[in-house]
């Protein structure tokens, strides 16, 4: 699983990078917010997490890891995708598009809850 999670950061790191590079050669700043957000939840979150679960293979035999693993997955793109469209069209006013933002963020918000869950209750100190 920590090996997913890294490849699948890489692909958030992809696409986190070129929002910015268009960003910045069009000058269109419209989504600074969903660039922010994939880098950190996506890249930098995602890497890290991973990192941890090749270094502590035991925390991904877990249920919780498992359940974060989707949640994460699946309401980050739901969230970036859903606040992109109200960012470009404007329409901020959308009950899909807030609802599909609302719904993404929370979904993330549990799945990082059960990988703090998995750390705190699970991880245990390695002795030489």
């Amino acid at each position: 699983m920590g090996t997913l999670l890294i490849k699948i950061s890489s692909v958030y790191f992809v696409i986190g990078v070129s929002i910015g590079y268009y960003m910045s050669t069009s000058h269109q700043y419209t989504l600074t917010g969903v660039h922010v957000h994939i880098n950190l939840l996506g890249w930098t979150a995602l890497t890290l997490i991973g990192i941890i679960y090749v270094l502590f293979p035991e925390l991904t035999t877990r249920k919780s890891a498992r359940i974060h693993f989707w949640l994460h997955n699946l309401g980050l793109p739901l969230m970036m995708i859903s606040l992109a469209v109200m960012l470009l069209t404007g329409n901020m006013n959308s009950n899909p598009l807030i609802i599909g933002t609302a719904v993404g963020g929370t979904l993330v918000l549990l799945g990082v809850l059960f990988f703090a869950f998995n750390i705190l209750v699970n991880l245990k100190r390695k002795d030489a």
